[in-house]
């Protein structure tokens, strides 16, 4: 009996090497520490039993590698003369530590720790763990979880690369749906779930997934936080998160059986050309195979009681499919955008480097087929209709502080419009200004218009009109002329209207071309 539980635990766990699992996940699987799971993958290196494509090992190559099993001790416990007392520090609940010390320093106890330990097991074995076998109804709840099955050829640059198997079981028919990846982001976690939903063709009550981070942002005391991206896909296709507690892979044991048999029954002894090709036997093997055997605890096919009994108990896709291209990690840059494919998305100025909201300048963008949302956490920040090629700059102002945002918002045209509805004089002024080469005078056009907030329109009108008349109508000289109130001022002609500019009547009397004429004359050609 020992020997073949010995056996059982040596291919279990031999295999899980060869399927690609880190020795951390072995041992929370099994319930080893990581320095035995280490230890035995050392020595099943060293018989070459993880080399892919090698048979794997009988039970007889299994015990020749390892050796006899540890004969039990035939000698009685240096403990045994202290039995009774051992078994009254147990009955007033001392722990084993302190039994330990009480042996040492109060009765002459010359033995190990470890002797009182196993002494202490022995007299006290730990209570069966009991479980719970959860029911579910038809469509009430299906279970999802990776696996790793090693290397395969990605198609793409036809290079190996790490893969891993995804595997969704209905809990009430132990129908699944399994796909072959690559990685575990959160695009490839979201297309999982919708492909699984379209093969079932519904979607299940509850969804019960691992703490991957594609799945769980956070945990905190009250429970965990979803990541934004599987909380609206939950959202879209109606359906409950509940995850497993950490560390407690045994609550979802339908689809961690269903990994497993995955693993043991499709993958192994396998060689494929690429990934592609694996996924396409893969899907006839669900429905062939998989779907045809008689399931260990339901004691019935698979796909038939899917197809008899769970899937009109699913409920119904949605119209449109949720649509999530990738999220990606984002910089945002000094002038308030983030850098997308090629194209700029503006965020709040908050963000950017050395702002209130820093947050070391890095955000998400959630990138769909129409939208890109960008988000500090779970709080959207901005929304923009995805750009369609390189290049493009989606800005909004009031990402901006609010000086920058006037001087973008403030075009030629847009102040030429708002100097028209202040006055003709300021609209004068400001079309001049702007009509002037070679030099750009939009800046003093700009803060021209400024003056409008902090003195009012009639007071800018009638300035504009001063520096008109004195022939001096530049942003300084109109400051100027507010600051010393002499905006209030007549103009020195009591008929406003008619009267000429005061520069114009300080004019030469004769035209310069008189006095410049004989060297024009002489410069002419013959």
């Amino acid at each position: 009996m020992v020997e073949r539980l010995r056996m059982t635990f040596l291919r279990d766990l031999i295999h899980r090497l060869r399927s690609g699992q880190s020795q951390r996940q072995v041992a929370r699987d099994l319930g080893l520490a990581r320095e035995t799971v280490h230890k035995y993958q050392q020595w099943a290196v060293r018989h070459s039993f993880l080399t892919l494509g090698t048979p794997f090992p009988d039970d007889a190559a299994l015990a020749a590698a390892l050796g006899e099993a540890p004969k039990l001790p035939t000698e009685p416990s240096s403990v045994e003369p202290y039995h009774a007392r051992v078994q009254e520090l147990l009955a007033q609940g001392v722990e084993m530590t302190a039994i330990f010390a009480r042996l040492r320093d109060n009765y002459g106890y010359r033995g190990s720790y470890s002797s009182v330990r196993r002494f202490v097991a022995h007299l006290a074995p730990p209570e069966a763990k009991v479980v719970v076998r959860v029911h579910s109804a038809p469509g009430e709840e299906a279970q999802v979880d990776f696996g790793g099955v090693g290397e395969l050829v990605d198609p793409r640059d036809r290079r190996l690369r790490t893969a891993s198997i995804f595997v969704a079981t209905l809990c009430y028919s132990r129908h699944m749906h399994a796909e072959l990846v690559f990685d575990q982001k959160v695009a490839t976690w979201i297309a999982l779930h919708r492909h699984t939903f379209e093969a079932w063709g519904g979607v299940p009550q509850r969804i019960v997934p691992d703490n991957l981070k594609a799945a769980v942002a956070r945990h905190l005391i009250d429970g965990p936080v979803l990541g934004e991206a599987y909380r609206r896909m939950a959202l879209h296709y109606d359906f409950l998160v509940s995850p497993t507690r950490p560390g407690t892979p045994q609550h979802k044991g339908k689809v961690e059986n269903g990994v497993h048999y995955v693993q043991r029954n499709f993958m192994a002894g396998q060689e494929f050309a690429d990934i592609d090709i694996a996924n396409q036997r893969l899907k006839v093997w669900i429905r062939e195979v998989a779907g045809a055997r008689l399931h260990g605890t339901t004691h019935q096919a698979p796909w038939r009681m899917f197809e008899e009994q769970e899937r009109a108990a699913l409920r119904p896709l949605p119209a449109e499919p949720f649509t999530l291209c990738e999220v990606r990690p984002v910089k945002v840059h000094p002038d308030c955008h983030v850098t997308l494919n090629g194209s700029y998305y503006s965020v709040p100025y908050a963000y950017v480097p050395g702002g209130s909201l820093d947050k070391g300048g890095h955000l998400d963008a959630y990138i769909s087929e129409r939208v890109v949302e960008i988000y500090d956490g779970l709080k959207l920040v901005a929304t923009h209709l995805r750009a369609h090629s390189a290049g493009e700059w989606h800005t909004r102002l009031e990402h901006y502080p609010r000086e920058k945002a006037l001087y973008l918002e403030r075009t030629p045209q847009r102040c030429r419009e708002m100097a028209a509805q202040i006055g003709p004089a300021t609209s004068q002024v400001v079309v001049s200004l702007l009509d002037q080469r070679p030099l750009d005078r939009l800046r003093s056009v700009q803060g021209i218009l400024r003056l409008q907030e902090s003195v009012g329109a009639l007071r800018l009108e009638a300035a504009c009109r001063r520096a008109l008349y004195f022939g001096d109508a530049t942003y300084r000289r109109i400051k100027e002329i507010l600051n010393a109130a002499l905006d209030r001022e007549p103009l020195p002609e009591s008929t406003e209207a008619s009267a000429a500019p005061a520069h114009q009547k300080f004019a030469f009397a004769r035209p310069a071309a008189e006095f410049f004429q004989p060297a024009l004359e002489q410069e002419r050609p013959c």
